[in-house]
């Protein structure tokens, strides 16, 4: 019996502009509503745990009043 496998590559097609311009907007909403998220998430963490993590109190209070749209400047292309 013969246990070879043949592999064929079947291309993907590549999206057209305008798909290639709805994913990059829905990875960006996607990636802001995540950051939201986080910034939500650390103005609940106590003092204990922000000392873990090396933030004070007022740094995660400002960090976590920046808007949505304020991202990390390596997500701007």
């Amino acid at each position: 019996m013969d246990h070879s496998t043949t592999h064929t590559h079947v291309a993907k097609p590549r999206p057209s502009r305008r798909q290639g311009l709805f994913i990059h907007l829905w990875t960006r909403l996607m990636q802001a509503q995540r950051l939201r998220r986080e910034r939500s998430r650390l103005s609940k963490l106590d003092d204990h745990m922000l000392r873990d993590i090396g933030l004070t109190r007022d740094a995660a209070a400002t960090e976590s009043a920046r808007p949505m749209w304020d991202v990390p400047a390596h997500w701007q292309d």
